[in-house]
């Protein structure tokens, strides 16, 4: 049996980030808690995002009378951008001297590069494609978000920077807020669905486990990590309202504690990363959407 994380209150009003600690009694409960227990394991969030959208980004090749048709497809419910490069071209035309760099639409394809074969010989190349989600010419408009989340108070346990795991470029600015399995998560902003994932159970193969990625209206995108297996509540492509329930918190991934990983990325030229926000008001108050959000 395990025992829901505790209600953690705080004397101070800033959400100061601290350690979480898990310990089993002789009864064979499981608890976490913000008070240090001797024996106690202290939960480290190793948290590292993983989120493969190569079947969704891809390259196909069209023959024709012509030659042939490289083709880049963007299956995503968000644009992408690209960089079609070609190499290593022989007996062909055609072939761009540099790389194509492009940002395709969602649910979009565009036909890049037609290679036509020259009398010499047998024709051959090779090609790569480079991919990041979101337009690099997004810019952000929103900085201070409502609390994600139904219920609390809960607990910050890693901040910007954190001792553990936010440090990458994907990561360095997310946040961890510990909080009990099934806690409803909620849209912090209006946006739309991009990807989901929700069959996870346990560590799994993605350390991500289950999440939500909502593009919003500025070209941003934040996620939220861990989620419970089969809670997630919304589907690719659809519109979502601020405060609109996304699933229940989990501890599914690299995780080894409950919590939410929030974080808010955007592509800043063929990479996708973090970028600072701020919760609208303090982590270990009750969230109240009148404070903060959409302008």
């Amino acid at each position: 049996m395990r025992a829901l994380l505790p209600t953690l209150l705080l004397a101070s009003p800033l959400a100061l980030a601290g350690n979480i600690y898990k310990y089993t009694d002789a009864n064979g409960v499981t608890t976490y808690t913000d008070q240090r227990v001797e024996g106690a394991q202290v939960i480290v969030f190793r948290d590292a995002m993983v989120e493969n959208v190569d079947r969704e980004v891809y390259v196909t090749k069209r023959r024709h009378a012509g030659g042939e048709t490289l083709i880049v497809h963007n299956d995503l419910y968000a644009p992408v951008e690209i960089r079609l490069t070609v190499s290593n071209a022989q007996n062909v035309l055609g072939a761009p001297s540099e790389p194509i760099n492009w940002v395709l639409p969602p649910r979009q394809q565009i036909r890049l590069v037609t290679l036509q074969p020259t009398a010499d010989g047998a024709p051959s190349y090779d090609y790569r494609l480079e991919h990041a989600l979101g337009d690099p010419r997004a810019e952000q408009t929103l900085t201070h978000y409502p609390l994600p989340w139904r219920g609390g108070p809960f607990r910050m346990t890693q901040g910007p920077g954190g001792r553990y795991s936010h440090t990458g470029l994907k990561g360095r600015y997310a946040i961890d807020i510990a909080m009990p399995e099934g806690t409803p998560i909620v849209a912090a902003r209006a946006g739309q669905v991009v990807k989901i994932e929700n069959n996870q159970s346990g560590r799994g193969t993605n350390p991500s486990g289950n999440f939500v990625r909502l593009l919003h209206d500025d070209g941003t995108m934040s996620v939220y990590l861990h989620l419970k297996r089969g809670s997630v509540q919304v589907r690719e492509g659809e519109r979502i309202n601020p405060g609109q329930l996304l699933a229940l918190s989990g501890n599914t991934g690299n995780s080894t504690g409950p919590h939410l990983h929030f974080v808010v990325q955007k592509n800043v030229g063929l990479q996708t990363v973090s970028i600072p926000f701020e919760f609208a008001q303090p982590v270990d108050s009750l969230p109240n959407f009148a404070i903060g959000g959409e302008p």
